[in-house]
C-alpha cells in the first residue's frame, strides 16, 4: 500500500475503526470484468473487523463482487467548509478488502445487523421482514486487509 502524503494528518487505526463504525453511508469501489470502474454508496454495517453489506440476488455489484472480489470501500464522517481558508475540516478512512458472499444462516445474521443499525426501534417487524423476504437477498462480508484513515480538524 502507498504511503500517505500528508503524515501529519492519518489518524490512528482506533479512529480510522471509530469513524468506519459510527458512519452512516459508505461507497463501494469495484472494477468490472472489462476493467470499467464502478463505484456505490449504500448502507452497511461494520462489526468485528468486516463490514457487512446487502444486495438484491442479482445486478451488476453481484456479478462484479462474484468476479473480482477485491474492493475498496470509503466513509466519510463529518465535515465542515471552511470558505474563508478555501479549505474543509474533515475526517475520512478507505478500507481495501475481499469480499465473501455469506451463506444462509451468516447471511440473516448480516441482515439482522443491519436493521439493528438502521431501524432499531423495530428490530421485530425486521426479523419477521428477514425471515419472509431474507431469501431475495444476498449479503458479503468485506475482510478488511488495509484500513487508513485521514483527518484535517
Amino acid at each position: 500500500m502507498r504511503a500517505m502524503r500528508k503524515k501529519e494528518r492519518e489518524i490512528s487505526q482506533e479512529e480510522a475503526a471509530a469513524i468506519l463504525d459510527q458512519g452512516e453511508y459508505g461507497v463501494l469501489s469495484l472494477v468490472d470484468a472489462d476493467n470499467t470502474p464502478y463505484g456505490l454508496p449504500l448502507s452497511y454495517v461494520y462489526t468485528d473487523g468486516e463490514i457487512l453489506i446487502h444486495c438484491a440476488p442479482e445486478g451488476r455489484k453481484l456479478d462484479i463482487l462474484r468476479r473480482n472480489p477485491a474492493v475498496s470501500f470509503c466513509v466519510v464522517g463529518e465535515t465542515t467548509v471552511l470558505p474563508e481558508k478555501f479549505t474543509t475540516r474533515y475526517e475520512s478512512v478507505i478500507a481495501s478488502g475481499v469480499a465473501r458472499e455469506l451463506p444462509a444462516g451468516e447471511k440473516d445474521a448480516a441482515l439482522l445487523a443491519l436493521v439493528r443499525k438502521y431501524a432499531p426501534e423495530h428490530e421485530e417487524s425486521g426479523v419477521a421482514y428477514i425471515k419472509s423476504g431474507g431469501a431475495k437477498a444476498c449479503a458479503f462480508a468485506i475482510r478488511i486487509t488495509a484500513l487508513t484513515g485521514k483527518a484535517r480538524r
